[in-house]
């Protein structure tokens, strides 16, 4: 055995007895109650832009692009557009070492984009990403992720591409979520993945619901497991989860067999 081969072995190892730690798993949830009073995953930028995400989470989805290596991924929910400029330059280095200098411009044929869906994209973040070098990238989408005309917006951009992405991180109520589900996780090509973010809603205490109309019992993770039941070609892939510790997205990275 290679020195390589010795070094993911052992780290196959570690990751799966973390995953059975049950109080490595209840120190990493504690670290998300406590750090939400101080919205800790505000605190972050991606290439300038507020990304509103856990720096572990940010690193588990650059692995998983560099595994795929998708030629779209679609997000729903922008916010203020971090996220969406993460992905941008994830494809733009796909593109870079894949074709060289000559096919990072995105006006080369069919390069490789990001799809943003918002219900409500601001004026002052639709300025500031356009305003942002990588936004040449991106196809932004305003309206309800649900809708009928959205939906079947996505999809025709989706049948111009091959491998794909998806990310759901919008309105994290179940029934809203699990309709994202049944719309968008049939584009997850096989091998790739749907990622849902905040599921860890369900696991966190009631009063952190605050005045939101989601919460436990009432959350993405809830809208993933429904979603599972019916659809067996998706699997949750644990030792994601199980090797972050900390993350926003338990029982949320889904693979698509």
């Amino acid at each position: 055995m290679s020195k390589m081969d010795s070094f993911y072995r052992d780290r196959e190892e570690n990751i799966s007895r973390m995953g059975q730690d049950s109080d490595m798993q209840k120190s990493g949830l504690q670290f998300l109650v406590d750090s939400a009073d101080y919205n800790y995953c505000y605190n972050f930028d991606w290439l300038s832009r507020p990304i509103i995400q856990y720096p572990q989470d940010i690193v588990a989805f650059q692995e998983i692009v560099w595994a795929v290596k998708p030629d779209l991924i679609i997000e729903t929910g922008i916010a203020r557009g971090g996220s969406l400029i993460l992905s941008a330059s994830l494809m733009a280095l796909l593109d870079l070492c894949e074709h060289g200098e000559a096919h990072l411009s995105p006006n080369t044929i069919n390069p490789r984009r990001v799809l943003g869906v918002d219900i409500d994209i601001r004026k002052h973040n639709l300025k500031a990403l356009e305003s942002h070098p990588l936004f040449p990238r991106l196809k932004l989408i305003e309206g309800s992720s649900i809708s009928k005309p959205i939906i079947d917006e996505v999809k025709k951009e989706a049948s111009k591409k091959n491998k794909i992405i998806v990310c759901l991180d919008s309105n994290h109520t179940h029934d809203h979520v699990l309709a994202e589900l049944e719309a968008y996780a049939p584009l997850t090509s096989p091998g790739s993945y749907c990622l849902v973010f905040d599921t860890v809603i369900e696991d966190m205490p009631v009063e952190e619901k605050k005045h939101r109309s989601w919460g436990p019992g009432n959350s993405p993770k809830t809208a993933v497991k429904e979603f599972l039941e019916k659809n067996l070609e998706f699997e949750i892939d644990k030792a994601i989860q199980d090797k972050l510790l900390i993350t926003s997205a338990p029982d949320g990275f889904l693979r698509r067999k």
